[in-house]
């Protein structure tokens, strides 16, 4: 246990190093050049702004994270579905792929506001928002990581008496979990960022809102606070994911972190 929590220090190391040398010399300038906080809060007066806004910032906090957590969990249903349906039909394949990508040159922040005039304000919007952004790469994914898997060991099971369901959750699901993995990092990541644009045009609560309130007070120090808590919370739930995909994967990162003992 030890050396796992050493080895994971040592490489985030430098990101953390690289960080603090940043808000170090962004508290440097702000002090030097003695610029307003309107307009760029040292942050040091963005963390004491936070903590006073605690208790107004915490409620909008939990709405957006529900609307994330939800509009999320959509995405994924349906993205793992509809990316084996892919995998398993070539025909739907051919017919539903081209749209997939093609649906990618649709701005989401464009299709927000029609949204609201069929769904209203309230949940339901930022849900369907926050399901658009992240479908994309977990249906992607998950129909290409299911066509990786290898075909000569597919060819040796076949020969072996495998049924299709056994050729399916032995050799093929495993194969595409790696891939399934990442699709569900990059649409995680961006999960905030979509339940925070669907409060942009409409709602009455959440990250989005703050932001709107705190840019048209021109306080500044509270828009700060907000874009450090979205990126708190991508960074957690991207973790999150992470824990996850060890829990499933066992086979590979025990080997992986075997091969890190023995190259040192």
């Amino acid at each position: 246990m030890r050396p796992r929590f050493y080895r994971a220090f040592r490489q985030a190391l430098p990101a953390v190093a690289l960080i603090v040398g940043l808000l170090a010399l962004w508290e440097l300038l702000a002090r030097l050049l003695d610029i307003q906080e309107w307009l760029l809060p040292a942050p040091s007066a963005v963390w004491s702004a936070g903590i006073d806004s605690l208790q107004l910032l915490w409620p909008h906090v939990v709405r957006t994270l529900v609307e994330t957590l939800l509009g999320f969990a959509v995405a994924l249903m349906a993205g793992l579905g509809l990316g084996i349906a892919i995998d398993l039909s070539p025909l739907l394949r051919r017919a539903i792929y081209p749209l997939l990508v093609a649906s990618q040159t649709v701005p989401t922040i464009a299709i927000a506001p029609l949204l609201v005039i069929w769904f209203g304000y309230g949940l339901l919007p930022k849900i369907i928002v926050v399901g658009l952004v992240c479908f994309f790469p977990v249906v992607v994914n998950t129909a290409d990581g299911l066509r990786s898997a290898s075909s000569d060991l597919l060819a040796l099971l076949r020969t072996m008496g495998a049924t299709r369901g056994d050729l399916f959750f032995k050799v093929r699901l495993p194969s595409a979990l790696p891939m399934i993995f990442t699709g569900i990092k990059v649409a995680i990541t961006y999960s905030v960022v979509g339940a925070i644009m669907g409060e942009w045009v409409g709602a009455s609560r959440g990250l989005g809102i703050f932001m709107l309130r705190a840019t048209n007070s021109f306080r500044t120090d509270w828009v700060f606070v907000s874009i450090f808590v979205s990126a708190v919370l991508s960074l957690g739930l991207f973790g999150l994911v992470n824990v996850v995909e060890r829990l499933l994967q066992p086979w590979r990162f025990g080997r992986q972190e075997h091969w890190e003992e023995l190259s040192k």
